[in-house]
Order: structure tokens, then sequence, then C-alpha cells
């Protein structure tokens, strides 16, 4: 960013704060000037963190699993000697619990699965298993179940290495994407994310490529039994059905047929299928960072692409590569690898979070984030086509994945958009920030000021085909799922393979609360039929204790945060016992500091819920939730908002190693390395609204 703009935007903040100062005297003097000294601190530490054209994107940290599985990766390529692949086992051993194993989030408990591509990494790259390290890895994992216990996908990355037979995988079959869309078992009736997994892992499936790892690197020592006695993947960790009829004997005996059939050179349609999924796959890795633009699907068709005898210097391959480098971080003598990117989200916040102290469309800085955000705007139709008869509209969550735009980051990227120019309409004299439109034409001159009504007129038509296009994605229940309409298919999630807890994108409160916040912003109320029908789904939703679940945060902070603003949006009055309910459950699980926190526990044991270390995120979910609701003066804000000036760095920044965000319930968790810089700001801005009321 230019030095001038940022001196600009930080001259309007501060201006905003002095007025206020001098309007509401009779306030604790000493609290208003801690939110404003505080505000300005964050303020100025986010804008340094933009980008020159425009955006923002903060580092986005999951656990060792991805480290892991690039070293394994690398090993199928004959890779596992190379200086990255030391690197990342690097990482792999710094993130040893005490125990000896890895855990999916910090503070929880080792995971076996997770563990055991630890340490087959760390053989891999060379470490000596009589080392006291690998000792310790080796019993935790033994004593945890072993091998055994792995789950589906590791079972396919054990094959893949020579450690076990595929047939000791659940059968992921071609041609299931020749099913058409009118059965009841299709490629379009999973998730989006799983899809952009499977297909490239069923052309893995029908090809078994095996590349056997080098003696002394096996894992054998990590088997309890046999492979051929190993529980089948869908109950490990669950209680196998006894009845009759269960969807899991269903799928499972469908495995055993297809694996039979298979056995014997019954594959009629198989060629056609492996051409048909990888046309698929190569269709969608146009307007991409990858497949999908996540880590999974990226490194799965790498497989894919391998097995099929592409060549390393073909142009696929390379991309697919590409794609993966990109992900990677190095630091130090380690290297570590992203999921994905965020940098949609990251800079619909930020511009969210600096509206909010008066930093608007008249600044320069925020006219190239609108610019960089419209044209991210999704353009072609995607899968999400299959079941809406929308035009193209909406944004995706990563720098390029244009198949498959989400209904979470078009909600907060048009909320972000129409603040700029819902405020560019008011009276200098009537804008909370204090920079208007007026105030620009004045100080910029008539040029600059065109400059920006045209831009947010674009902004405006770019939000008004989101509105149009989220609208089209409205499930039957009346809530939204992220990237499918419908997707609720629930037998589906017995399948073998099913066991990333993830095969479906139902409706779920938190970004059912986000679109109806986003709707009531652009002017539908309760009387619009989406947004009665949102309500209607999320008072069905609640919890007996006034809580809602975050599939997308952690967990039911988030949740019930996001529910109560979208609540609050559409006039929801403050007294309205759903709403109540959820006030009353959020300050009941405020901590002794002031603070809110939960850690991911709460998705496998509810009794968890709201209760962890606290952090400055959730805690300002927690306040956005109370003050969208009328309790900005409650003493629980209050303390929330001291919370957050005591832990606050000098630097302006609040420092968070918790994971707080969601990729998978129970199976994979997320550091976004910006919540703590930009939802603390926009706590701090929206109590500062609500107090000038």
């Amino acid at each position: 960013m230019k030095q001038h703009d940022r001196i600009s935007a930080t001259q309007t903040v501060t201006s905003n704060y002095e007025r206020l100062a001098g309007q509401f005297p009779s306030m604790s003097q000493g609290l208003l000037e801690a939110v404003q000294h505080s505000s300005k601190k964050a303020c100025k530490h986010l804008l340094r963190m933009q980008r020159t054209d425009g955006h923002w994107c903060g580092e986005l940290q999951g656990d060792t699993i991805l480290e892991s599985e690039f070293i394994l990766l690398l090993a199928f390529l004959k890779r596992e000697a190379s200086p990255v692949a030391h690197q990342a086992a690097q990482y792999i051993l710094n993130h040893q619990l005490p125990s000896g194993g890895w855990n999916l989030y910090p503070d929880g408990d080792m995971d076996v699965s997770a563990s055991v591509k630890a340490y087959f990494a760390l053989k891999l790259t060379g470490h000596d298993p009589n080392t006291k390290y690998m000792v310790r890895a080796r019993q935790a994992i033994l004593h945890a179940g072993g091998a055994d216990r792995v789950n589906s996908f590791t079972r396919f990355y054990l094959a893949m290495l020579g450690q076990i037979d595929y047939r000791h995988c659940p059968a992921v079959p071609p041609e299931a994407i020749l099913l058409p869309r009118w059965f009841p078992i299709n490629i379009y009736r999973v998730s989006a994310w799983s899809r952009t997994i499977l297909v490239p892992l069923s052309i893995m499936w029908a090809q078994q490529p095996c590349q056997q790892v080098g003696a002394g690197q096996g894992i054998r020592e990590l088997f309890r039994t046999d492979p051929s006695e190993w529980p089948p993947t869908r109950c490990v960790g669950l209680d196998a059905s006894h009845s009759i009829w269960s969807w899991e004997r269903f799928f499972m005996t469908l495995d055993r047929c297809q694996k039979w059939l298979e056995g014997r050179g019954f594959k009629p349609l198989r060629r056609h299928a492996v051409k048909v999924a990888t046309d698929w796959m190569l269709k969608r890795f146009v307007a991409s960072d990858g497949l999908g633009a996540i880590f999974p699907p990226i490194i799965w068709s790498i497989v894919a692409l391998k097995s099929l005898g592409y060549d390393d210097e073909s142009l696929e391959l390379r991309y697919c590569h590409e794609q993966l480098n990109e992900l990677i971080i190095e630091e130090g003598d380690t290297v570590r690898l992203q999921p994905c990117k965020s940098p949609v989200w990251d800079t619909a916040l930020s511009l969210r979070a600096l509206a909010c102290h008066g930093v608007n469309s008249s600044q320069a800085l925020v006219r190239r984030s609108i610019r960089w955000l419209l044209g991210k705007e999704a353009t072609r139709h995607g899968d999400w086509a299959y079941h809406s008869d929308a035009e193209p509209g909406g944004w995706f969550f990563e720098y390029h994945n244009d198949f498959y735009p989400d209904t979470d980051d078009t909600a907060m990227v048009v909320m972000a958009l129409s603040d700029q120019f819902a405020d560019s309409r008011l009276d200098e004299s009537d804008s909370p920030s204090g920079v208007s439109f007026i105030a620009a034409e004045r100080a910029s001159g008539v040029s600059e000021a065109k400059e920006q009504v045209a831009l947010l007129d674009q902004a405006a038509a770019a939000c008004d085909r989101g509105r149009r296009w989220i609208l089209s994605m409205q499930n039957r229940d009346g809530g939204w799922g992220a990237f499918n309409r419908n997707n609720n298919a629930e037998f589906l999630c017995h399948v073998p393979f099913a066991d990333h807890n993830a095969m479906i994108d139902p409706s779920t409160p938190d970004i059912t609360g986000r679109i109806v916040e986003m709707l009531a912003r652009l002017g539908a109320d309760q009387q619009h039929q989406a947004v009665d029908r949102g309500i209607a789904y999320l008072r069905a939703n609640q919890c007996l204790d006034g809580s809602w679940p975050g599939r997308w945060g952690v967990n039911y902070i988030y949740g019930t945060w996001q529910v109560l603003v979208g609540l609050s949006a559409a006039g929801i009055p403050a007294e309205d016992a759903t709403v109540a309910r959820g006030v009353e459950w959020l300050i009941d699980c405020q901590q002794e500091n002031g603070g809110w926190g939960e850690t991911a526990e709460s998705y496998e044991n509810p009794a968890r819920k709201g209760i962890g270390p606290t952090t400055a995120s959730q805690t300002s979910w927690a306040l956005l939730g109370l003050m969208s609701a009328g309790k900005t003066l409650h003493p629980s804000v209050e303390r929330g908002i001291r919370y957050l000036l005591e832990n606050q760095s000098h630097d302006g920044k609040w420092s968070e190693t918790e994971f707080t965000g969601t990729g998978f319930p129970r199976v994979f968790y997320l550091r976004y390395h910006m919540y703590p810089m930009y939802f603390p700001l926009l706590a701090l801005g929206e109590w500062l609204g609500h107090v000038t009321e």
C-alpha cells in the first residue's frame, strides 16, 4: 500500500474518534479513550498488512497431516530425499506431542491417522526408528490401536506406497461418475469438496499405482494385526450397527461385491469411466488454484495423472505441482503447507472491520480492495448449476476457484461491498464515520468522485447478482449450505470412504444466519419469503440450551454469534424467546477473565461447548452476538471489551495460537492467522457504533 494512502486512512480514524469523545463526555472517559486508542493501533496494523493490489491474505494453518501427506506424495514420486521433504519432516517433528503422537489442534488428543502418517513420513525421510522420539511415537500409535485404526484416506496412502493391498481400502469405482443425476447415488449428491477428492481418487482406484519404498522405510511395526483383519473404515472409531438392515451394512456389502467383480475382471465400463473422470478433473483445472483449490484434491490429482502415464513435464502435472508449491511456506529449517489460501474471505472481513472505523470508499486503498473483489466474482456455471438455474454470481474463498463459489464468502463479500455504497449515500453529518461521498468530492475533486460513483455502481450490480445467486441456493428446509443446494442425502454418509465426516453439505445455522443478515442489510425484512424461511430454520435448529452449532468455525460460540446477528438484522427483537435464550447462553459461558473460548473438542463432546482457552476471535464473536441483541451496555460486554484491550499487543494485533476455524468437524481444523486481527477490530468498531446511537 502507498504510504500516503495509509496515513490518510489513519487520519480519518483519528478524526472520527476525536469527534466521538467530544459527543459523549458522560461515558466512562477512560474506557472510551482506551477503545479508540486500541482501534487506531489495530487499524494501522491491518492497513500495513494490505497487499499492493488492495487485498489481504493471512496464513491458513492446519495440522501436520498436510506436511505428512506432502512427504508421502514425494515418496510416491521418488523424491523423499529432497531438501524440501527433510524440511517438512523437521516441521512434523517440531509438533510431536510429549506423549509421542500428533494431534489435530493445539491441546487436542492424539489422532491415530495423523500420527501414523507422521511416523511414516519421518521414516521415509531417514529418521531412525530407534531414536527416543520415534519409539515414543510407535508406542503411542500401538496403544491407540495401531495402523489398523487409520481412516480410509490414510489407507490409500499406505496402499500407494506398498504397505497394504488396495483391497484393504474402500472401493471408489470410477463408474460412479457415469450415474445419471436422477439416480439416488451420483457424484452431485455429495459435497463439492468430496466430489473433487473422490473423482481423482476413483482414477487411482482404477489404476492402483504402487511405489514400493526402500528397505527399512516401511511401517509394518505399526500393524497390530494383518491388514486382512482390519475393521471396515466406516466402523473405525464407531459402533457398527447390529441390526439386520442398515446403510452401513448395505454399502459394505456393495463394497465387497464391487471388489469381487473386479477381482474376476468384470469391469465392462472401466475404460470409458476413467476417461470421463479424467476429462471431468481436467476441465476443473481451468480458472482454479488446483482442482477445488484445496490441498487434498491437488495431491490426488497428481497421483491420478501419474497413474495414467502423464509425463512429469506435461502441462497438466506441471500445473498441479505449481499449485501445490504455492501452498508451501518456508521458515528457517522447516516448511509447512497451507490447505488452501483465504484472500477473498480475509479481504472482505478486513474491509468490514475498517468500515466500522470510517475507512471506506472515499479512501484510495479501499477502492483498490473493491476493484480486487469485483475481479474475483465467479463468472461461469460451476457444479452448483446442476441444482440451480440461476445466472452465475457470487464469490469463492481462494484466489481462483471459478467452479466453486460458496454462499458464505458471497454473503461476506456482499456485506463488505454494501458497507461501502451504503455509507457513500449518507450525509456527512449523519455518517457514523464522518466520511461521506460529499466529503470525498470536496477533498479529492470531481474526477475522483466520479470514479468512486462508477466503482460503487459496479459493486451494487455485483451485490445484486450475488443476492440473486444466493436466493437460488436456498434449501428446501429454509437454510443454506456452503456450495450446494439440497445436498442432504444423509444415507451417503454411511459409504465406507465417508469417514472424513463431510460427505454432504446440508443447511447449517452459521451460514444461514449470515445470509439472513446479508439479505436484511440489502433491505429484506421478515416478510421476505426467503428470510422468513431462513428464520424458521434457525428457530427449529436451536439447541435446548439456547446455542447453535458452528459448521465453519469453532463452534457453538461461532454459530450462536452469527445466528443472533442474523435474527437481529432481520428485525427479531431482543425480547424474542429464541434470541433471549441465545444471549443467555453466551453470557453464561463467559469466563472469569472476561473473554470467551471453546476448543474443537466440543464437536466430539457437546458437554464441552463454550469451554476452552479464551481467544480474541471467539471473544469478538460473542461480543458481536450480544451487541446485536441490544446488550451493548450489559456488564458482560464491557468485560469482554476490556479483555480485548488488555490482551492487545503494543503493535496493535492480538496473539492467538488456537485453531478456531473448522474444515471438517472431528477431522480437520484451521488457524486463520488474521482472525485475531479483523474480528477484534470489527467488535470494537461495532461497540463504538452502538454507543453513538
